[in-house]
């Protein structure tokens, strides 16, 4: 059927379905675009949105992509591990020492804080707590307590090294260092260090090198125990704080650091908190310029103290041991040992260098 035009035109101010011409009308054309402009409108605000979800995806993918395969700069190499050999490290030697009783408890522990290899199967420990410091000779092979000289109550004793025929020990949180005869420890003298808290001691045999917590290596002079001079410890152009017990290995000045900042998002949607986190990394130093050389990873030697020996240790009220502290370089046996506060254990251990991609982590464990 045809549609009759009508007879009249519509009134002006009607709008014209017809005619797009017309003015002040709208077409039906036109009234069809704008509906579908606006589905197209929102169509296009959620694909604006699902673009942006997707990239923000790949990013994230990206960024975790990066993390676990990131790869240390191409002169430092990364190292992990081997047991060569483990002997007994009592923590509470100094007790028995001192008492001459075999039946001591556990009830007195002490933290092994400095170490160094006195050549003869025997090895120089510094200890430390209020009341409780020391330096004693002890066995290789038995841990026995040979000699021991009791500190001052006052004194938190700290890192150790052996210079000629002279120990050198500093004392945490003060200025004050002393001086032993490797002998019998006895008491030679007492000298003032710049720093003003001793961590970390060792020596080439030449100088002293010393730290005190932050990132600074310290060279001093073993006569005047004055500065010569300092460096600050770098990895990646970040500084390395918190260096701590220190032994000089073929040239190098090899450290515990005793913690590192690690990011932990606590609240993802207010602030990124960062906490201190413990490490059980020995930092591979060239004392000339501070750079960390390499990474030894040793996180998983704790754990592989027996439980016998652990539980010595529960019964006097601790419920873990501490962390890595204390490194010894026989440089004549290339031997090296390492121990860690109230450790039952002593380890002989070498290390190799990690191929295996995944185990690249030793780099976040060390430096997160």
């Amino acid at each position: 059927m045809t549609r009759m035009r009508p007879k009249r035109p519509p009134p002006m101010t009607n709008i014209s379905t017809s005619n797009p011409l017309a003015p002040g009308s709208v077409s039906a054309a036109t009234a069809a675009r704008s509906k579908s402009s606006k589905r197209c409108c929102c169509r296009s605000g959620g694909a604006s949105l699902l673009v942006a979800i997707v990239a923000i995806s790949a990013l994230f993918f990206l960024w975790v992509t990066w993390k676990w395969t990131r790869t240390p700069p191409p002169s430092t190499q990364l190292y992990t591990f081997d047991i060569v050999n483990e002997f007994p490290h009592d923590p509470d030697a100094f007790t028995q020492a001192r008492s001459r009783s075999p039946s001591s408890s556990f009830s007195d522990d002490v933290l092994s804080i400095g170490l160094v290899y006195g050549g003869n199967e025997t090895l120089f420990e510094s200890t430390g707590l209020y009341s409780k410091s020391s330096v004693r000779e002890v066995l290789l092979q038995t841990g026995k307590v040979m000699v021991s000289h009791q500190m001052d109550a006052s004194f938190f004793g700290e890192g150790l090294t052996l210079f000629g025929e002279r120990l050198y020990q500093v004392t945490w949180l003060t200025n004050t260092g002393f001086i032993y005869d490797r002998h019998n420890i006895r008491e030679k003298d007492r000298f003032t260090h710049p720093m003003s808290d001793g961590w970390g001691l060792a020596t080439d045999g030449k100088i002293l090198y010393a730290t005190d917590g932050t990132s600074t290596l310290y060279h001093l002079d073993p006569q005047t125990l004055k500065e010569i001079r300092r460096v600050t410890v770098k990895y990646n152009d970040h500084e390395i704080p918190f260096l701590n017990e220190l032994e000089y290995v073929d040239g190098e000045v090899w450290a515990n650091v005793w913690q590192v900042w690690q990011l932990v998002p606590l609240n993802l949607y207010r602030n990124v908190n960062y906490l201190m986190v413990q490490t059980d990394c020995i930092a591979r130093i060239s004392h000339e310029d501070g750079k960390v050389l390499s990474w030894i990873a040793l996180h998983e030697l704790r754990y592989m103290i027996s439980s016998n020996d652990l539980q010595g240790l529960m019964r006097s009220g601790y419920t873990r041991i501490d962390v890595l502290n204390g490194i010894a370089w026989d440089d004549q046996k290339k031997r090296l040992f390492v121990t860690g506060k109230l450790w039952p254990k002593l380890y002989q251990i070498k290390f190799r260098p990690v191929t295996d991609r995944l185990n690249r982590r030793i780099e976040d464990l060390c430096y997160p």
